[in-house]
């Protein structure tokens, strides 16, 4: 079938005729690559640290400004040494792909010719991940595998241009679109592949399954394998629980880990809206060194109940609604803090009284370039003072109009972006207070 023929906007003519790049024209601010749609198939070899196979990701430019490339960010490769990194991409087809850059975490790739709005396309490449060693949440602890970010995924472009930001291991850099997942996993069948969304096994070849994932309106896509212990279990909402366990943790720490998950997705179900997405995934090892993390329908924890009920919150504060989380981490982590104190019933009485400043720039709005230049703070600022700032906002409106704030603000951006300005508007709106001095005494910017 022909190319649609329609009517060039200024800036695609001036590409056609110059050669002038999209980026020298005023970004109208729409957000792209819109609704992509990934396509993966992968088989792994016989302890699950390598894979390879094909991915393949559509596409839509919902913005007026032509797109004349994508950018394909492959966040593992912070975990190589570039050029020697464990992310591997070959045989592009759909663009024409330059050198890899951002430390190797960014492929730009050029299109054949400027996409213009509404229209979508495709690329395809070959896929290579070899897992390093280190319980981490791309590592590998002894024959259990963690497999997070590394997919390689479309960065954004909205009113900023694009976003290439360095990979931070402080916190996270990703900023993604609402996507959807479509993953084939060729594995041995003594190794359980937990994943983000819903699975299906199928017998492979001899001593093999293949696992077959697929999630809906999800910003990223995880998994793990290993030879775990699973356990599954039913929310009374009807959600599935899945705790995989590997071998050192014992079955009452998973059975307590269960409980927890169950009742905190309950909790956080009321507090924000249902979770949709049908299943979550609870992955445990003590040996994680952060503690937990949060993929969509899919975690990686400790053992400890305050943790997985702040990475369930993430299910909401950066999963359903997204933030740019480089840009502005406190709007997911200071807000999957502040409901995690509410499912553990604390009201965070004075805490605001304990913050003290280390200086005129320290904010709790900070970016993780900040942060990362003062990473002792990161903690304390973002997750403490963070959350101690939204029980005074409680305490500012009162309680029924933060509960009705954070449930209508979820439903407003359900799986779209947050941004630090629009939570602020929503706040005034919902209360006769005026809220200047608020955000100025609680140092939140935008």
């Amino acid at each position: 079938m022909g190319r649609r023929v329609l009517i060039p906007t200024v800036a695609v003519l001036l590409f056609l005729i110059w050669g002038v790049p999209s980026a020298a024209f005023a970004v109208d601010g729409t957000r792209t690559p819109a609704s992509p749609s990934y396509t993966v198939s992968l088989t792994s070899n016989t302890s699950g640290s390598t894979w390879t196979g094909h991915e393949s990701i559509t596409f839509t430019n919902p913005s007026a400004d032509p797109l004349t490339e994508v950018y394909l960010r492959l966040w593992d490769n912070y975990h190589g040494t570039c050029p020697s990194t464990p992310i591997t991409v070959t045989n592009v087809t759909g663009g024409t792909p330059t050198p890899l850059s951002v430390a190797c975490t960014a492929l730009k790739i050029a299109l054949p010719v400027p996409l213009i709005q509404n229209e979508s396309a495709s690329i395809g490449f070959d896929l290579s991940i070899v897992v390093p060693s280190g319980a981490d949440r791309f590592g590998s602890d002894g024959s259990y595998n963690f497999i997070g970010n590394a997919l390689p995924v479309l960065a954004v472009r909205d009113a900023s241009g694009w976003h290439l930001d360095p990979y931070t291991n402080n916190g996270e850099s990703f900023y993604a679109l609402a996507s959807n997942y479509s993953v084939t996993l060729d594995h041995p069948t003594s190794l359980l592949v937990p994943a983000t969304g819903t699975s299906v096994e199928t017998p492979g070849t001899s001593g093999r399954t293949v696992t077959k994932a697929t999630a809906a309106n999800v910003r990223e896509f995880a998994w793990a394998a290993g030879p775990f212990v699973k356990t599954t279990s039913t929310t009374t909402t009807g959600v599935a629980v899945n705790v995989y366990r590997v071998s050192s943790i014992s079955s009452s720490s998973a059975a307590s880990m269960m409980t927890t998950a169950k009742n905190a997705l309950v909790a956080h179900s009321g507090r924000f809206g249902a979770y949709p997405y049908g299943e979550v995934d609870v992955v445990l090892d003590n040996n994680f060194w952060f503690g937990g993390m949060e993929y969509p329908g899919f975690v990686l924890d400790v053992v400890s109940s305050t943790a997985l009920a702040h990475e369930l919150a993430h299910q909401w504060w950066y999963g359903i609604v997204g933030d740019d989380e480089y840009t502005s981490p406190w709007l997911d982590e200071s807000f999957t803090d502040y409901a995690t104190d509410l499912y553990n019933g604390l009201s965070g009485t004075n805490c605001w009284n304990n913050v003290s400043w280390q200086s005129s720039a320290e904010k709790i709005s900070n970016s993780m370039a900040y942060w990362d230049a003062h990473s002792s703070r990161y903690g304390t600022v973002v997750y403490t003072y963070g959350k101690c700032a939204l029980h005074d906002l409680r305490r500012t409106i009162g309680t029924t109009a933060m509960e009705n704030l954070l449930k209508n603000y979820a439903s407003a951006h359900w799986y779209g972006i947050s941004t630090t300005a629009e939570f602020k508007a929503a706040a005034q709106a919902a209360t006769s207070v005026d809220l200047s001095s608020f955000w100025t005494t609680h140092r939140i910017d935008g």
